[in-house]
């Protein structure tokens, strides 16, 4: 049944000009516990998230991937997995996964699971009988005796490395007394990828999963998945070098140190290639529809367009582009976006396809990072640029940040920091509840407490509200999502992004001979805070007298479909605008 439901998505969900299902597609984060409850414990479940899948289809999404949902003890909110072929009660069952997913396909979504391979919980039962020294498994983790320590006659850390969540990155276990490496939580095991078993028995879980209909994988943390090996002569680990700007003081900080050890080594895109071979064999050998691998990384540029493939090995069709995510501040000039783009498109391997991700759940609220004002003129720049757009649940409404007190953090790297400066380290804010109308908890869910609060607001600023709005900035998402699809002009993969002054500017027509007859776009987007005065001739070949108003920011005071003096056209101040040519 998955084959045939997959092979009709195919068709279902293809965007214009696109050759298959995923390129040029829309894509969007569902982070599960925060998305909608069904069953009034105050967590989102599955059974939540298929109550709206025609919601996730309205909004013009091509596939839908789910933040974490295996079995988990949640010390790390489903990123500590104890089973990967068991979906945490919290969230559901398989059945409930299985409805998911086919109600997903009948609407033409693709359905994309997080895989977190790095770790696993404490609470795994390899960890468990690693522990115990089990012949099978005694090597499925990364051990290590420790260094002697002649001043206290016990037993250090084997190196300096430091965890993600602040600490030493090494933990004793008095069981097998020996040091155990994390480099996340103390209760998230790194998995030993040097240790064949291990690597063969990832890859059986992507295919278990492949045989349940699943189209793809997000993967978790790829740059952390092997490790520098034992010095031989020295018989441990080499420490990590200083960071010697001393942007980051505090020695238990992850950002303390460099990390040439412990962060993106070589063997970890092989990794990528060899997963990539799983999923092409899979769709050969089954005649499935392509099956996808988006991958987490926040390593080096090179590194990222080694992701794609080297030439000669497929790698992921979407490794994640962060560098707007990072780099991108409310501060930041036309200038800054323009570079990020040109850096991206202009660097990509040949037959690839752009990528764009400008908020998720590891990052404070991309409206709050960039200015609430700016909300439309960002969501305008990521559904106007070519190739694939990533979406977190939220974002398409304009959410914003919600301040969490110490007293309901849950964040362990928030918990981790302590109360003086947890703010400065918790994703809390970014992932409180879905604000889905203005009755109670915003129609997350009817428990008296919710995982998260909710926060205050949400009365005035729901989807609802949005929907029945005469314009929202949901409404304008809709509108945008349906102009990527329908109009080949945005199917192309380049673009030349020209900067005057404060104001972004680019042009999209057709890519085809064959759509010669199809409209023409100017993508305007004043990044600054004073108006500007254009003349948008000077941007673009066949500019008209006039150029007609298709969608702009909710405070643009335009109408959809008025015409407007190309000559002395005046973008406001953190307005965005795409334009026809008349």
């Amino acid at each position: 049944m998955f084959k045939l439901i997959s092979l009709l998505v195919v068709g279902l969900a293809l965007t214009a000009n696109a050759r298959d299902w995923w390129e040029n597609g829309n894509f969007y984060q569902v982070y599960p516990r925060s998305f909608k409850d069904s069953n009034g414990d105050g967590i989102g479940d599955l059974k939540g998230v298929a109550e709206k899948i025609q919601y996730l289809k309205d909004l013009g999404m091509d596939g839908v991937w789910l933040s974490p949902i295996m079995k988990s003890p949640m010390a790390d909110f489903g990123y500590d997995i104890s089973d990967y072929y068991q979906i945490q009660g919290e969230y559901g069952t398989l059945e409930d996964l299985m409805d998911l997913a086919d109600k997903a396909h009948k609407v033409g979504i693709d359905l994309i699971l997080d895989f977190v391979p790095n770790h696993t919980s404490d609470e795994h039962e390899w960890f468990l009988k690693s522990v115990a020294n089990d012949t099978q498994y005694r090597d499925f983790y990364v051990w290590h005796d420790g260094v002697y320590n002649p001043e206290t006659g016990k037993r250090d850390p084997p190196s300096n490395w430091l965890s993600q969540f602040k600490f030493s990155a090494w933990e004793w276990n008095d069981q097998r007394q020996q040091y155990y490496l994390h480099q996340f939580g103390v209760k998230q095991p790194d998995l030993n990828y040097r240790n064949p078993a291990v690597v063969q028995a990832m890859k059986d879980v992507l295919v278990f999963w492949l045989d349940h209909g699943i189209d793809g994988f997000r993967i978790d943390a790829v740059p952390f998945l092997f490790e520098n090996e034992i010095d031989p002569q020295t018989g441990t680990y080499p420490d990590e070098p200083l960071d010697e700007s001393n942007a980051c003081p505090d020695p238990t900080d992850w950002c303390h140190l460099l990390h040439p050890y412990t962060n993106s080594l070589p063997e970890s895109t092989e990794m990528i290639y060899q997963w990539r071979e799983v999923i092409e064999n899979y769709k050969r050998e089954h005649n499935t529809s392509t099956k996808i691998l988006l991958t987490e990384a926040y390593t080096t540029f090179e590194n990222l367009m080694l992701m794609y493939g080297n030439g000669q090995r497929n790698g992921s069709h979407i490794p994640f582009n962060f560098e707007m995510l990072s780099g991108l501040t409310k501060s930041s000039k036309a200038a800054d976006y323009q570079y990020y783009v040109k850096h991206w498109l202009d660097n990509m391997p040949e037959g690839t396809f752009a990528n764009w991700v400008l908020g998720n759940h590891d990052n404070r609220r991309l409206a709050s990072r960039l200015g609430t004002e700016r909300k439309d003129l960002v969501n305008i720049f990521l559904q106007t640029l070519p190739g694939i757009a990533v979406t977190y649940n939220g974002e398409e409404y304009g959410a914003e940040d919600v301040e969490v007190s110490w007293e309901d953090t849950v964040d362990p790297q928030g918990c981790n920091a302590g109360r003086e400066t947890y703010q400065k380290y918790t994703r809390d804010p970014a992932r409180t509840p879905f604000r889905w109308d203005a009755s109670k908890n915003a129609g997350f869910s009817s428990a008296d407490k919710t995982w998260l609060p909710v926060g205050p607001g949400y009365e005035q600023e729901n989807v609802e509200l949005q929907l029945t709005a005469d314009n929202s900035h949901l409404k304008i998402f809709k509108h945008l999502t349906r102009l990527r699809k329908e109009e080949p002009a945005f199917s192309g993969r380049t673009i030349e992004p020209q900067v005057q002054g404060e104001v972004l500017i680019y042009e999209r027509s057709p890519p085809s001979a064959d759509d010669a007859e199809a409209a023409s776009f100017l993508v305007v987007l004043n990044i600054g805070s004073s108006d500007n005065v254009l003349e948008l001739s000077q941007f673009a070949d066949n500019v008209g007298s006039q150029v007609e108003v298709v969608v702009s920011s909710i405070q643009s005071g335009l109408e959809e479909g008025q015409l407007v003096d190309s000559a002395n056209f005046v973008a406001k101040a953190k307005v965005g605008y795409v334009l026809r040519f008349a």
